[in-house]
């Protein structure tokens, strides 16, 4: 429930709501130009809305798949399938009848998120539905994999690694390419960095899902190339970092002024922390003592807080009152709400880099005698501190949540005011 509310309630519906807005500006082309565009996309959010409704009754009734990030049974696969197509053609439905003709970067990473998700979905989802297969007995809901044992695992983690790659990476730096500029009135450091960091994202994050089969089944070759195209990673992810960051370069001032050039900052910031960290424990010996221990789940939740959740905070701060026309309706409450999640984030990752470092270590002790020199319950009770400050650092992020919801939703509620006091609100207009 936890991973799927975030990655395709609460992410995918940021890359469906930038998109929207992105795509029409940078295309300089708007879907009410088209009927069925429009049409297309109010009917694409509504199925959206049902199929994550469906997604979670039928998680909560204990349907499932059991394969991690791909729970969802048969029929409900069917329905992302078709919602997922419908983004795809409202995508190449605006490009195609676009007035600028050269595609901005970010189209470029939208397309590679439609495709990606797309490929990968269908071929890790492929099942058979055994209510169909045993002549109409047992539950309709029920299927069982395409693939068996190794190969199920090796496809599973093919799917489940580029999932971050194609719905927690490339859109978010889609959407970072747009909305720092537009912000700090700055253009792109280097337009000719951000394309050779994309054609090296698309080819490396491929093929480095075997990181996630270390010292299992699966042929030690593959498990090495997981290794070594994870430690390849760094490069490409780095470079849109730090793009990122020298788009800010002679204007860092910007920072202390704009809270919300600090939560794209910060975000930049934890990815290149979130991309040096996952190599790092693809490297076997490092991954020996990091495997099944709280340093993973710590490692994924400085990116999908730090990374994924502030760019989609900042998005919707920057695009709310150029929808709604309005001003924010609190500054100082966003930046509340900055300090607040940076330091619920910095509590929730370091305690659990040191729970997991801690616990690894616990689990490999042994005596002279060769017998583990510590119980499952000993480790526990020596996580319990840290345990103790992950739960403050979660209720922090969480606090801040609400005080980002609140604001919106004063923004939208507040009285609308005329094109000529929004541009002086905005120099960059919309």
């Amino acid at each position: 429930m936890h991973t799927d509310a975030d990655a395709f309630g609460f992410t995918v519906s940021g890359i469906f709501a930038t998109w929207y807005y992105v795509g029409q500006r940078v295309l300089k082309v708007s879907m009410a130009e088209s009927k069925f565009l429009m049409t297309l996309g109010k009917l694409h959010f509504i199925l959206y809305v049902l199929g994550v409704a469906a997604a979670v009754i039928s998680l909560f009734m204990g349907y499932t798949t059991s394969k991690e990030y791909a729970e969802f049974e048969w029929p409900i696969d069917i329905a992302i399938v078709i919602v997922w197509v419908m983004w795809g053609i409202s995508i190449f439905g605006l490009i195609g009848i676009r007035r600028e003709k050269s595609l901005y970067i970010s189209v470029w990473y939208y397309i590679a998120t439609f495709l990606g998700v797309a490929m990968l979905y269908l071929f890790n989802n492929m099942e058979i539905p055994t209510y169909f297969a045993s002549g109409g007995h047992g539950d309709i809901m029920h299927s069982v994999s395409a693939y068996a044992g190794t190969n199920d695992a090796l496809v599973q983690w093919w799917y489940g690694h580029n999932a971050v790659a194609f719905v927690f990476t490339v859109p978010i730096i889609a959407m970072i390419y747009y909305f720092l500029p537009k912000e700090s009135g700055q253009a792109i450091y280097s337009y000719k960095l951000s394309l050779l960091s994309f054609w090296g994202l698309m080819f490396v994050y491929l093929w480095a899902g075997g990181h996630h089969l270390l010292f299992s089944t699966v042929p030690d070759w593959i498990q090495t190339m997981g290794s070594v195209f994870s430690i390849v990673l760094i490069l490409p992810s780095w470079g849109s970092a730090i793009n990122m960051l020298l788009t800010l370069k002679g204007e860092w001032q910007q920072v202390a002024s704009s809270p919300l050039i600090k939560f794209l900052l910060l975000a930049s910031t934890f990815y290149m922390f979130s991309t040096l960290e996952g190599p790092v424990q693809a490297v076997k010996s490092v991954n020996a003592i990091a495997h099944f221990t709280d340093w993973i789940p710590g490692h994924v939740h400085d990116g999908t807080l730090g990374w994924v959740g502030f760019m989609i905070i900042a998005s919707i701060f920057h695009m709310a009152p150029r929808i709604f026309k309005r001003e924010l309706y609190s500054k100082s409450l966003m930046t509340a709400q900055f300090w607040i999640q940076t330091l619920g984030i910095v509590f929730y990752f370091t305690s659990m880099w040191i729970a997991g470092i801690t616990q690894g270590m616990m689990w490999r002790s042994h005596d002279e005698y060769g017998n583990l020199a510590y119980s499952f319950m000993d480790t526990v009770n020596v996580l319990h501190p840290y345990m103790i400050l992950r739960g403050v650092g979660g209720t922090l992020f969480l606090i801040g949540v609400f005080m980002w919801a609140y604001n919106i939703y004063k923004t939208m509620s507040a009285r609308p005011i005329e094109e000529s006091e929004l541009q002086s609100a905005t120099p960059m207009g919309a």
